[in-house]
């Protein structure tokens, strides 16, 4: 008895989650410091690197909506321990990878399948469902955060790793470290009734039908879309941004961990917040601060104490947006759809993640500057705060299927 106490405790299911999270976003985290090593060794362009990670980040958003129903059908449990397989799997490939191909096909398709069942979709998915309505905020905050210390580890280890082994065996070495997550799994079995719903429900084409015809999802979809552009973009050029302009690799491994570290509190505090103020507003404030120190960023004279300063603004804003969004999903249509509904809306931010890495690579090999890339992130941050304060956040009253006598 004790033991089931255990495993079902909301502590637990959190930390379950959070580690699982952090540690598949942590790998992707730290990927644009492979960009330099990789296409030194293989003589690629940086296009040809940030094409694969594209395609990554595309492959992430196509695939989540259907390991969404996956899970919303047969619970979240087994889509996760399967995305942490593949993950581990993908990695080794990516290793191994001799041409841009084997590169996109290991590091892009099949990453991006495997962050589908570790990251927000499922995680988030299967925690809404298990834990208590009245916790949810919590529950959702408290592994995003937990995932953020996850990131921020990531960040120091992997130089580490590369500076000690080369990029190949850093790579291997996280493959290791993600497959040893597998039994963090099993706590996150859903009960029959978290994934079947206790009473009859509308079947999920009428959910879908209902959610594409609420203006205030596609609002959701096409505001989701910066957030991809702006992270994906940062995170995956910022080192080579940081070369190009006199800064040293050290310095793009501590922006990127105090855009993780930062993060913790960010993401955490996002919980109370969404609870206490209306969700909508909180993300279109995010977009707008964001928006402001990128515009900071770009404009100042770049030293260590600016971008010091940035990864710390860009960090308290960076993953919050994941558990608003996914709360402001479950206020309007309700928890039983929650994973598929998610899915579609990260569709968007990977296709803006698809964008946001692959136009970085492809203007800075046409123009050799970064200067346009940051100054269409700065717009859609515009165009995001607007759309989302636009959003109709009240709570859909949802048929039910009729109970058979």
């Amino acid at each position: 008895m004790q033991g089931k106490s255990f495993w079902t405790h909301p502590w637990t299911l959190v930390v379950a989650g959070g580690l699982i999270m952090g540690m598949a976003l942590g790998v992707r985290h730290v990927q644009g410091l492979f960009l330099v090593p990789v296409t030194m060794h293989h003589g690629w362009s940086r296009e040809t690197f940030a094409f694969a990670i594209a395609v990554q980040n595309l492959a992430w958003g196509v695939a989540q909506p259907f390991t969404g129903m996956v899970a919303d059908r047969y619970g979240s449990m087994k889509v996760i321990a399967a995305g942490v397989l593949v993950y581990a799997v993908g990695l080794v490939l990516m290793a191994q990878s001799q041409t841009p191909l084997q590169f996109t096909l290991s590091g892009g398709l099949c990453i991006g399948v495997a962050l589908s069942g570790t990251s927000f979709g499922a995680i988030y998915g299967a925690l809404s469902r298990i834990v208590a309505p009245e916790r949810r905020s919590w529950a959702l905050a408290a592994a995003g955060a937990i995932g953020g210390f996850g990131q921020f580890a990531m960040v120091p280890a992997t130089q580490e790793l590369l500076d000690a082994m080369g990029w190949v065996a850093a790579l291997m070495a996280m493959a290791l470290v993600i497959a040893l997550l597998l039994p963090l799994a099993l706590p996150l079995k859903e009960p029959r009734s978290a994934s079947a719903g206790a009473a009859p429900a509308m079947p999920l084409s009428t959910a879908l039908r209902q959610a594409f015809g609420h203006g205030g999802f596609w609002l959701l979809n096409f505001g989701f879309l910066a957030c991809g552009f702006q992270l994906a973009f940062i995170a995956s050029h910022m080192p080579a941004y940081l070369l190009d302009h006199g800064l040293t690799p050290q310095d793009g491994v501590v922006a990127l961990a105090l855009i993780a570290l930062t993060n913790v509190l960010g993401t955490y505090a996002c919980g109370p917040l969404g609870a206490a103020y209306r969700r909508k507003r909180l993300l279109a404030l995010i977009y707008l601060l964001r928006t402001a120190a990128i515009a900071a960023f770009v404009m100042l004279p770049l030293s260590t104490t600016t971008l010091y300063a940035f990864s710390i603004a860009m960090g308290l804003l960076w993953l919050g947006t994941a558990p608003l969004t996914n709360g402001l999903v479950s206020q309007i249509f309700g928890v039983r759809y929650v994973s598929t509904l998610f899915g579609f809306v990260f569709l968007s931010h990977q296709v803006g993640s698809f964008l946001g890495v692959w136009l970085g690579g492809h203007v800075f090999e046409v123009t050799r500057s970064y200067d346009a890339v940051w100054f269409g992130a700065m717009g859609l941050g515009l165009l995001a705060a607007a759309l989302h304060w636009g959003i109709d956040d009240r709570e859909l009253v949802s048929p039910r299927m009729p109970v058979p006598a």
